[in-house]
């Protein structure tokens, strides 16, 4: 068996993965094999964190474009974060993984208030913890949020589940010639711009020296590697 390079790591998945093909809202199928994924990682004795975004139901940035106060766009956004949250609890829950939600907005219906210290003891104990609603503020990013959840929890690594297999110079669906970099500084990619994670998450990771790994979340089995240490994807990191 594979021995795990990590043994606390923080998963950041985009909105969009759980759409799939449809484009919006939640493919059950997608919900379920990544859910399968996570189980195999925790089976590892991996203790695992996530934060999903909520671009497949609601983009606050967007919405704030075309006309809508941004702060309450965001507010929405956050909202959709929740969905998503909850929708992967009740997969993994199936898959037979112990999970817990916790909310930066108060919601205790549904979700746990997010504790730093109650989310470490949820990880200790084997439970994998969803943050939801984002930082619970508006102009945050949930990227920003995956970056500062992993320094509170004292995540190792940043892994960041996207549909393409690393950082490109250019789009490789639309720039034949666009070069995969296999590793890059978090300099490297405030200077050229790359689409990573935005400038305030990189800034962030920076600063706490937090690396971050972006890889191909569409590929089965891909989560696993990466945790087991395989060279897939990109990782960025200091000089």
């Amino acid at each position: 068996m594979s021995r795990p390079s990590f043994t606390r790591v923080l998963l950041k998945l985009s909105g969009e993965s759980l759409a799939g093909a449809q484009g919006y809202g939640i493919n059950p199928q997608i919900i379920t094999t990544i859910a399968q994924e996570i189980r195999e990682v925790v089976d590892l004795g991996v203790q695992l964190a996530l934060v999903i975004g909520g671009g497949n139901i609601f983009r606050g940035l967007a919405a704030s474009s075309k006309g809508m106060d941004r702060a309450s766009a965001d507010y929405m956004g956050m909202l959709a974060t929740m969905i998503n949250s909850l929708a992967m609890q009740d997969a993994l829950e199936k898959a037979g993984v112990p999970t817990r939600v916790q909310s930066a907005i108060a919601m205790q219906e549904v979700a746990e208030p997010y504790i730093r210290r109650r989310a470490m003891r949820h990880l200790e104990k084997g439970r994998v913890v969803i943050f939801g609603a984002g930082t619970g503020n508006p102009y945050f990013t949930t990227d920003t949020a995956a970056s500062l959840r992993a320094m509170e929890i004292n995540a190792q690594v940043i892994l960041k589940g996207t549909k393409v297999d690393g950082v490109y110079s250019a789009d490789p669906k639309k720039d034949p010639a666009a070069v995969k970099f296999p590793e890059l500084t978090y300099i490297d990619v405030l200077n050229r711009g790359l689409q990573v994670m935005d400038a305030t998450a990189t800034s962030l990771c920076m600063d706490n020296k937090l690396p971050i790994i972006i890889f191909d979340l569409t590929t089965e089995g891909n989560i696993k590697k990466v945790i087991t240490g395989e060279e897939i994807g990109t990782i960025v990191q200091g000089e």
